[in-house]
């Protein structure tokens, strides 16, 4: 069975860190490429960052570009979000989840298998 655990979510003042883990099981995360996601209350599930299969490329949502990192750890199998100089807009459900293709992806219907998501809370 695929599965996604994201954890390492919190609070956190403005300009602060987190690192956001993504466990997969069930499937080899070198295969595909995965994203992070997040959803704020009230609005639409929104593309964060985006690994190929082999880590080689890395695609970033403008709000985040310069300040988080998305990497992968092959022999853990787990997936990380390094977030830095966190705002209070980034405030969110984070999720990870596998795209249907080995290269990654910012578009949310190019994913198949979706973790249950991790809450970010960043105050001013």
């Amino acid at each position: 069975e695929v599965q996604l655990q994201a954890s390492g979510g919190g609070l956190v003042q403005a300009g602060g860190s987190l690192r956001l883990s993504c466990a997969a099981s069930g499937f080899t995360l070198g295969y595909y490429g995965i994203g992070w996601f997040r959803q704020a209350p009230g609005k639409e599930r929104e593309f964060v960052a985006t690994i190929s299969w082999n880590g080689g490329a890395t695609y970033y949502a403008e709000s985040v570009k310069g300040r988080f990192t998305i990497s992968r750890d092959r022999a853990k199998n787990t997936l990380y979000l390094q977030m830095n100089n966190l705002e209070p807009e980034d405030t969110a459900v984070y999720l990870c989840a596998r795209s249907r293709y080995a290269t990654g992806s910012s578009q949310v219907d190019h994913y198949i298998a979706w973790g249950q998501g991790t809450l970010v809370t960043v105050s001013s």
